[in-house]
């Protein structure tokens, strides 16, 4: 799910140095513009929920960076840096980090064979918290007790969702977790690497290792699609530089920390799609588990501030 996924938040990918104070202050335009993108995101996942029965992870993933290689040239030569954002201070964390985004994506893919999709947002909304926890650890920030308190009831959550010991465990339930978790790692590595690349180097590093690492694997898995499934594979491809152009345009009319509550948006349209297009119900404890995660975010949020 990073994927691609530069959400509206600052924890995913440095998106502050694109947007903070770049345009004129529209916060409603902004957080409009985020939401739109957290849709089309929501339905990304609704489409590899559809297309992950047929075709291999590996196959599904590389179609995707490759088209985001493109994108994130054609972002490095609007801005006109060219070859000097493949230039970093930190080459060896940026392959880390784009090794992490590999790996968190295609997880994700995999977990949506065997997950709805609230079960598999609801517990991947935990990686903000992750984040927070590991910031403190690696980064030395300070965390203060309101943020761990926060963390506390988002994790709760998380153990109300997967009910170890009630019988009704799963171990694909952990997919979604070790999703988040990379993702977490791969956050605060942004933050590290942020302090001294552009957003254009971290786009490039992360698309084009990325896309060089799942060629190996989705050439040799390749299953040719039928028209109809091309084409999907195409709508999947190109909606995640649609989101991505939203993104940073959101970022041009509000600020990070204005937007970062609207990322939860995406567990919102995820369930509902999950709900309207595979009939999916989630249960009780499902919904309330969500609850509490997205609660202890923005009670994350507001803390910080």
């Amino acid at each position: 799910m990073t994927e691609l996924r530069l959400k509206c938040d600052q924890t995913k990918n440095a998106a502050p140095t694109v947007a903070a104070g770049a345009g004129v202050a529209r916060p409603q335009l902004g957080i409009f513009l985020c939401l739109l993108s957290m849709l089309i995101f929501a339905s990304q996942d609704g489409l590899t929920k559809v297309l992950v029965k047929d075709f291999p992870v590996a196959q599904l993933v590389m179609v995707r960076y490759w088209v985001f290689v493109v994108f994130a040239l054609g972002y490095a030569a609007c801005q006109g840096r060219g070859k000097e954002s493949f230039r970093s201070k930190h080459p060896w964390l940026q392959i880390i980090r784009a090794l992490l985004a590999v790996g968190e994506t295609i997880l994700f893919a995999v977990g949506l064979r065997y997950l709805g999709l609230a079960e598999m947002h609801a517990l991947y909304a935990v990686f903000p918290l992750m984040a927070l926890a590991l910031a403190g650890a690696v980064l030395g920030e300070f965390i203060g007790l309101r943020r761990w308190i926060a963390a506390a009831i988002g994790f709760t959550g998380t153990l109300i969702i997967l009910r170890p010991g009630a019988g009704v465990f799963e171990l694909a339930a952990l997919i979604p977790l070790l999703a988040a978790l990379a993702f977490a790692v791969f956050n605060v590595l942004t933050r590290r690497i942020s302090q001294h690349d552009a957003f254009a180097t971290n786009m490039l590093f992360m698309a084009s290792v990325g896309a060089l690492t799942v060629t190996f694997a989705g050439l040799p898995a390749w299953v040719s699609p039928t028209p109809v499934q091309g084409l999907l594979m195409g709508i999947l491809s190109l909606t995640g530089v649609v989101a991505q152009i939203l993104f940073i345009q959101a970022l041009k009319y509000a600020t990070a920390s204005t937007l970062q509550p609207f990322n939860y948006a995406l567990l919102v349209f995820a369930t509902l799609i999950g709900v309207i297009v595979f009939a999916e119900h989630p249960d009780t404890w499902v919904v309330v588990g969500a609850a509490l995660v997205i609660i202890g975010g923005l009670y994350a949020i507001k803390a910080k501030a």
